[in-house]
């Protein structure tokens, strides 16, 4: 499918937005509900950014990743991440082949969208081998680069009720994750239409709605959108606030948290705010469409103190608090 050409980024934003509506639309035949969380997943795409999503089994998480990559015409992959998973296990490793020369054999992170399922069940080694990806958009083996395929997209998934046996993401590695999404369970009705949907024997057929050359495109489409000064530095200020004992920080940041988020997060905060922006019929972001995407991009960038978690204060608390 070819990029389509556009008289005007007017009209590309235009597109961008009916795209948006095309794709919620289709995803709603297999996802009941999960609105907020299907709208951040494709506004970090938008963005080109990887997201994790944080939930406990069976909210169908997998289903929704493999929902996406469908309706985009994307090739999608599932890894789930065990104890005894080993970088070359994703990565793809060099082997013999009959006329006696190493050939690259591909791994599982050679496809458009990568669902890395339960990221926290494997050692650091394997989660370092999968966030370089995430940065590089390339993997190194034996000394030779190898680049992934554009466009390239991670989702993450992370079960927060199960401790033992795990090996958290540290912080600096977190990072790199545009947005952390919450899942949370679906509402009684919801839950009905899922169990009627998922125990008959109709199946919904899925359109296919963008291409990997129109993702791509609207990426830098994004990138073009016009954002004011003021939204601009209203988005570094809210950065600026969630790092303790600073000039700008607030009474709970300093109360609460122990570190705050880096540069990077600001970068988040216009990207997102951006794409929000334009899948909302916007031309250019203002300060409402940070705040739309500022808990996704904030709540996995600061860390709570000891006396935060004794008093029960979450770090959507604290990012309430900075507006």
């Amino acid at each position: 499918m070819a990029v389509p050409n556009f008289k005007s980024d007017v009209e590309a934003v235009d597109a961008l937005a009916q795209a948006y509506q095309d794709l919620r639309a289709e995803i709603g035949k297999i996802i009941v509900g999960q609105e907020e969380v299907v709208k951040a997943v494709l506004i970090s795409l938008f963005s080109n950014g990887h997201s994790l999503l944080v939930g406990v089994p069976g909210l169908a998480k997998t289903l929704l990743v493999s929902t996406i990559a469908e309706v985009l015409d994307l090739e999608f992959k599932r890894i789930q991440f065990t104890p005894d998973l080993m970088p070359t296990d994703i990565t793809g490793s060099e082997i013999l082949g009959d006329d006696r020369k190493f050939a690259f054999n591909p791994g599982p992170l050679f496809a458009n969208i990568v669902l890395a399922d339960e990221i926290n069940r494997t050692p650091p080694k394997t989660q370092a081998a999968l966030l370089e990806a995430m940065q590089e958009r390339s993997v190194t083996v034996s000394g030779h680069r190898h680049a992934l395929p554009a466009p390239f997209f991670v989702l993450a998934t992370q079960n927060p009720i199960e401790q033992e046996g795990t090996y958290p993401l540290p912080e600096a590695q977190l990072d790199r994750f545009m947005f952390n999404i919450p899942l949370d369970y679906p509402r009684y009705e919801e839950e009905i239409a899922v169990v009627k949907g998922t125990t008959g024997i109709s199946v919904s057929e899925l359109k296919h709605i963008l291409s990997g050359e129109e993702i791509m495109f609207f990426q830098q489409l994004v990138r073009k959108i016009p954002i004011s000064d003021n939204v601009l530095e209203y988005a570094v200020s809210l950065t600026s606030k969630t790092r303790p004992n600073t000039e700008r920080a607030t009474s709970e940041v300093n109360d609460y948290i122990s570190w705050g988020a880096g540069p990077r997060a600001s970068q988040y905060l216009v990207l997102g705010a951006k794409c929000h922006a334009a899948i909302m019929g916007k031309y250019s972001p203002d300060i409402e469409d940070v705040r739309a995407i500022a808990k996704y991009v904030l709540r996995h960038r600061i860390v709570r103190n000891y006396k935060a978690e004794a008093e029960g204060i979450t770090e959507e608390h604290v990012i309430e608090a900075l507006f």
